[in-house]
């Protein structure tokens, strides 16, 4: 394991890729240090420590606390996902854009200029109605968080925002461009690993004043190893589809005649599921904590609390349903069977065309309930670990997923290019396998 990472730098080429992705995520972190200006970052910590369990506290966790501390990557890159899921999504609904994206790497780019320019419009939005939202709190014994409220505020607010969230979208296109892994997914990564040090020295902390015993920490975090292990394991879970190519005679050359076989993965969605599910189950929290004064909020507000039953059952029900919807948003079987039609493939025993579409999609249907449950399984397993335990565990649900899969890619790449050069990988036997 160490000669492999040592032989990392050994490389020249790998070595520039990674100190540049390395040299990115640095400038990344520094922004997110950044304060906006004209809002009172104190006060602004006040209230988040209030809105955990909210979408509020979501957004906060994927721009990797930037919101909570006002910097200038308040809204991160999440205007970029959020277009590049809405385009995605409609890709499957506006024939155009299918057009396009069946065109190969020039349809590709043009709905990639799409997105961005829907990035910049998002961003906007997003920053106005941020720059109104904070207008209206006030913190410890009520202090505004806007000192100074008013339409320059929220038209330096919009500009301040929106050029973070464009300059981060930029720096993530320049890792994937010339550094190593995926740029957006890596600076969500680093965004997910932000608040694990602070976590884990206020679980030592309670440890040294006596409020947890150390056998339950030790339990605790021989679990935690074993639930990422199965994450790992069901990540890279696949169902593959034999597929034989028949032989075609083209001149005085024959091609195909190979057999392959159609990846098809448990876990299809990755990890939208459950960040559509978590959207959705903490929106009627968000609503109440606007109203904390009525009944009725304050009636939602205790039904739709983390560990009750409606809050579990509709919390795991909602996974498994975006976990199928996604999963048909991004796995077409008729075009799968299509493709194979044109180019003289057939799964053996199964007749070509309709009867092949057929029988992707009932296998689709069967391998993603097993992965949907597990996802639910974890994205659930922080309340109720913590609740038994006693021990605040941070760990689990989307930030889990994201920091295996994204590390799980970036690692696979990385062993590419080692064993491209006729080095070894990082594992003796076989090879690791990403995502994708």
């Amino acid at each position: 394991m160490f000669r492999t990472f040592s032989n990392i730098f050994r490389i020249p080429d790998l070595r520039k890729r990674v100190l540049f992705t390395l040299a990115i995520l640095v400038v990344y972190r520094i922004g997110g240090h950044i304060p906006a200006p004209g809002i009172d970052a104190k006060a602004l910590g006040v209230f988040f420590q209030q809105a955990q369990g909210t979408i509020m506290g979501l957004f906060d966790l994927f721009v990797g606390g930037s919101l909570r501390r006002a910097t200038i990557f308040a809204l991160g890159i999440m205007p970029y996902i959020s277009s590049s899921i809405i385009f995605q999504l409609l890709t499957a609904v506006i024939p155009y854009l299918e057009k396009l994206q069946k065109e190969g790497e020039e349809g590709r780019r043009k709905i990639t200029q799409y997105t961005r320019y829907a990035t910049v419009g998002l961003a906007a939005v997003q920053g106005y109605g941020i720059s109104i939202f904070l207008e209206q709190l006030t913190g410890t014994g009520g202090q505004p968080v806007v000192p100074v409220p008013g339409m320059g505020f929220r038209a330096l607010t919009v500009l301040t925002l929106a050029s973070g969230t464009i300059f981060i979208m930029w720096l993530g296109e320049q890792i994937t461009e010339k550094g190593i892994g995926n740029g957006i997914s890596l600076i969500i990564f680093v965004g997910c690993l932000d608040e694990i040090p602070r976590y884990t020295i206020n679980t030592l902390r309670k440890m040294m004043a006596g409020a947890l015993s150390p056998i339950v920490l030790v339990f605790v975090l021989a679990f935690m190893v074993a639930i990422t292990a199965a994450v790992v394991f069901i990540t890279q879970a696949q169902r593959r589809v034999p597929v034989q190519y028949a032989k075609r005679v083209i001149g005085r050359k024959i091609y195909g005649g190979q057999a392959t076989h159609i990846p098809l993965n448990i876990n299809s969605a990755g990890v939208i599921p459950i960040i559509f599910a978590q959207s959705i189950i903490m929106f009627p929290t968000t609503l109440s904590s606007f109203f904390l004064k009525t009944t009725w909020a304050e009636a939602i507000s205790g039904l739709m609390q983390p560990g009750t039953w409606l809050y579990t059952s509709i919390y795991a029900i909602l996974i498994v349903f975006f976990a199928y919807f996604y999963t048909a948003i991004v796995i077409n079987p008729v075009d799968l069977a299509d493709n194979m039609k044109k180019y003289g493939g057939f799964i053996p025993g199964i007749r070509p065309g309709t009867r092949t579409s057929e029988y992707i999609d009932r296998i689709l249907t069967r391998i993603t309930l097993p992965g949907a449950v597990f996802f639910a399984f974890i994205a659930i397993l922080p309340i109720y670990l913590m609740r038994v335990t006693g021990v605040p565990v941070y760990f689990g649900g989307t930030t889990l997923l994201i920091i295996v899969g994204v590390a799980l890619d970036t690692v696979q790449q990385i062993e590419a290019q080692l064993m491209m050069r006729h080095y070894e990988g990082f594992l003796k036997k076989g090879k690791i396998r990403g995502r994708r």
